[in-house]
């Protein structure tokens, strides 16, 4: 039986689905996340501790503009990646709590047929089954009654 939790994440989901898939979405939402990577880069590289990145970082072949492209790449990156796992694992639930779901409408469904067809079987009385119908003696010997007789019919290959 599925909880309320479970039936109110059903219906969320399906009014949700495909908006939360939407890439521009994934991204403005993942944009704290990829902070999140970022930020102490950024506190990394200003605060200095390292001393042969700071004095990389002010020889003249440093550009910062590469700097700053790598870490607007890195928000976005993990910004999406990881809103796209985050919709992948809420659909895999969504999917299992469906199965769930419809095993349980299955299984219920069965036991009270089970019930209806043993109310109707003490009433009704069993009918036998009908006999096989005799086979057919008039193929001739060396042909089978599934292949068609050899006719000058053309071929599936001859027809293409």
């Amino acid at each position: 039986m599925l909880t309320q939790r479970e039936k109110d994440f059903i219906r969320y989901w399906e009014a949700n689905r495909l908006r939360r898939k939407k890439v521009v979405r994934q991204f403005l939402v993942g944009i704290p996340i990829g902070l999140l990577f970022v930020i102490p880069i950024v506190i990394n590289f200003s605060s200095g501790w390292y001393r042969r990145a700071d004095m990389e970082a002010r020889s003249g072949d440093f550009n910062p503009v590469v700097l700053l492209i790598a870490l607007l790449l890195i928000v976005g990156f993990t910004a999406i990646f990881y809103q796209r796992h985050q919709w992948d694992q809420y659909e895999q639930h969504y999917r299992e709590l469906l199965a769930r779901r419809l095993k349980e409408e299955s299984t219920t469904a069965d036991a009270t047929s089970a019930d209806a067809t043993s109310a109707d079987a003490t009433t009704q009385p069993t009918i036998p089954p009908a006999p096989e119908p005799a086979p057919i003696s008039n193929i001739s010997p060396g042909s089978s009654a599934d292949s068609p007789s050899p006719k000058n019919e053309a071929t599936p290959s001859q027809t293409q």
